[in-house]
């Protein structure tokens, strides 16, 4: 089984009723905006590719007369508990046009660690990174980034998870397989609802 499939497999048997009504509505991107993607990036995980031939986004994503916003990724934040959703090709198309500007959390030293040195001082640069993702607080506190222009410490393809207040970016995975397979091994540990 390959690695999308298994990552989509185990995440249907985790999600509430609802929540898998509403991903079942989900369907894949058109292939105009596949090739897009493509044409844009060349260097566009395969499996980032399959997973939204598969669910072409879940944030306030509307197919036919229903809209779904369903959490399906997740990152390093809360433990590995923190939710997020899968942004459309059209979404991440539009998102990934701006600068992400890191060099504010460079200026000073005792915020040396707020961008992972793996991370290009340039930043985020347009065309240069895929934003895939935001958090379940729509973005505002948590982002996650597809780098194709690392530092010479870093790997293109490299995962990125943006942070606010303190604002920080970390890279979490060194590519889309790997960042797939940690949430496979965290057992999709985001979706656990909480038992207070």
């Amino acid at each position: 089984m390959d690695l999308v499939n298994q990552f989509l497999n185990g995440l249907r048997a985790r999600l509430s009723a609802e929540e898998l009504d509403d991903l079942n509505t989900a369907y894949g991107a058109t292939q105009e905006d596949i090739d897009t993607l493509r044409a844009q990036y060349p260097d566009c995980p395969e499996s980032l590719i399959r997973l939204l031939e598969n669910i072409d986004g879940t944030y306030w994503r509307k197919y036919g007369d229903k809209e779904i916003t369903v959490c399906i990724l997740g990152s390093d934040v809360e433990e590995g508990r923190y939710p997020y959703y899968l942004l459309s090709t059209e979404e991440m198309l539009q998102s990934s046009k701006q600068d992400e500007d890191v060099s504010y959390l460079l200026e000073y030293e005792e915020d040396e660690e707020a961008v992972d040195p793996k991370i290009n001082s340039e930043g985020l640069l347009p065309g240069k990174y895929i934003h895939f993702s935001d958090c379940m607080n729509n973005g505002g506190t948590s982002r996650l980034y597809i780098d194709f222009n690392p530092s010479n410490l870093g790997v293109k393809g490299q995962i990125i998870r943006f942070l606010h207040d303190p604002d920080e970016y970390a890279v979490i995975a060194n590519s889309f397989d790997a960042y797939l397979q940690m949430l496979i091994d965290g057992e999709y540990v985001y979706l656990s609802e909480d038992e207070d």
